[in-house]
């Protein structure tokens, strides 16, 4: 009975059709619209140029999802499907059944092949596909360019020859082609090639940016106006920043960098790792901030007592979901200014991360009153600091009314080493005894982890006791 289910037929009817490639080609205009994902999928699957060429030409959705098919980009397939939008751009009447409007080249549309080839169990119509065109109220126009989707990773000094052909198709035809982006990664890449591979992009269609360079502060200074032109973008990493020479630094650079933000309505996220250049100045770049943050991470940097008052103060970070201030040194900050921070973001904050941060007992003393009030709070970091037994005790008894929390990483406490700085694994076992006594006297079943961050052999983060401090509980996923 199976062999008679649709699906199978249409299985069956797509790979029959390529036993005779120029037919094929030949009778697409009167094919039924069900047969073409089929299809599709077997010429893509079998390497028939000609066939996948013609099929683009034809293609009765607004979108073509390739990128779902591609589990590695492969050349000879773009070449073919982009030789097919060469004729439906140079066609004054495009054929009848087209309404190709969007090329997709990321790794979505899975559910659309799946669903084609009977993997999923609901089928309708052709007019499933129409969910897929996310941009209509774009591509709907009679004159808009036809729109080009991919993820960007600029990560090696010279482009893969599958991303230079397509950049090289995009400029040649420009303006009848928008290539879009929604996550651009940028690791190390020669500034030349950067530029211009985002004069080519659809600045205003990126929604995530990640930057990992080590560039001066000039060089920040100079491509922050495209970051301004990413209107849309909602998350924002950048690190690895050249500390700058006396004689570079400029104050006009900065408020180059800072000002971008004035552009970007629709910021959520913010990352910025060894952000130097805010020492002493993060007020002016939380002035242009324009909504308020769900996530707020400033890690491995100096900031002065000035710049946390202004951070507690800024009336965007008030809603956050999320805050790292990890590798921030505070050692010599005044105690009370992390407090007003954390009362600041206490109705709303899910994640702490204060690790590498010198803090000391006072600091820890100060925030607790703050810390217990924040009572949505999931997950929570102290590593790399040093603790002593008796604050470490308190500061578990002052969490321990927090309902949600369920990921708390804690150092290696002072007692587990020697006068030298050593590491004692005896005093090491002898201090997670006394932590799970204490976690049996406060009688809620918790889960704690150990460990000491970097490694003062290797550097790495390490976990000497991998196993945690379990009392009445599961480790949680």
């Amino acid at each position: 009975m199976s062999i008679w289910n649709p699906l199978r037929l249409l299985n069956l009817a797509g790979k029959s059709l390529l036993t005779d490639e120029a037919l094929t080609i030949s009778t697409l205009e009167y094919l039924p619209i069900e047969l073409f994902p089929r299809l599709f999928m077997e010429a893509f699957c079998g390497r028939h140029r000609k066939t996948l060429k013609a099929l683009v030409q034809a293609w009765p959705f607004v979108r073509l999802p390739l990128g779902g098919l591609m589990q590695t980009p492969h050349l000879g397939t773009l070449q073919a499907v982009l030789d097919g939008l060469d004729v439906l751009l140079t066609q004054k009447d495009r054929p009848r059944k087209c309404k190709l409007r969007v090329l997709d080249l990321r790794n979505t549309g899975q559910d659309f092949w799946r669903m084609w080839s009977g993997s999923s169990v609901h089928v309708s119509s052709s007019s499933s596909m129409v969910p897929m065109a996310e941009d209509g109220s774009r591509i709907e126009k009679p004159l808009a360019p036809f729109e080009v989707f991919t993820e960007l990773h600029l990560k090696e000094k010279t482009m893969n020859e599958f991303l230079t052909y397509l950049l090289k198709w995009v400029e040649e035809r420009d303006p009848f082609i928008h290539l879009c982006c929604k996550k651009l990664k940028i690791v190390s890449f020669p500034m030349d090639n950067i530029m211009n591979v985002l004069s080519m992009v659809q600045l205003d269609c990126i929604q995530e940016l990640h930057v990992n360079c080590t560039w001066h502060l000039s060089t920040l200074a100079m491509i922050a106006p495209l970051l301004g032109q990413m209107s849309n973008v909602q998350k924002l990493f950048v690190s690895h920043i050249h500390l700058p020479d006396p004689e570079e630094w400029d104050e006009q650079h900065i408020v180059k960098i800072t000002s971008q933000f004035l552009r970007l309505h629709h910021l959520q996220d913010l990352h910025l790792e060894s952000p130097f250049y805010l020492e002493g100045c993060l007020d002016q770049m939380l002035r242009c901030l324009m909504k308020p943050l769900d996530n707020l991470s400033i890690t491995r940097c100096l900031l002065r007592d000035s710049d946390l008052t202004h951070l507690s103060q800024s009336p965007n970070i008030s809603q956050l979901k999320s805050l790292n201030l990890s590798g921030v040194t505070m050692t010599y900050s005044s105690p009370e200014l992390l407090p007003a921070l954390l009362e600041k973001v206490s109705a709303t904050l899910q994640e702490l991360y204060l690790e590498q941060s010198g803090i000391r007992d006072s600091h820890l003393e100060a925030i607790w009153p703050a810390l217990s009030h924040c009572f949505q709070l999931t997950s929570f970091s102290l590593r790399g600091n040093l603790l002593s037994m008796p604050i470490m005790e308190k500061m578990l008894r002052h969490t321990s009314e927090l309902p949600s929390l369920s990921r708390e990483l804690y150092p290696v406490l002072q007692e587990s080493f020697s006068s030298q700085g050593i590491l004692q694994p005896g005093r090491l076992a002898q201090c997670r005894t006394e932590l799970l006594e204490i976690l049996k006297d406060l009688g809620r079943p918790r889960t704690i982890w150990i460990c000491f961050t970097p490694c003062p052999h290797c550097g790495d983060n390490t976990f000497y006791h991998p196993e945690p401090i379990i009392y009445g509980g599961n480790i949680p996923a």
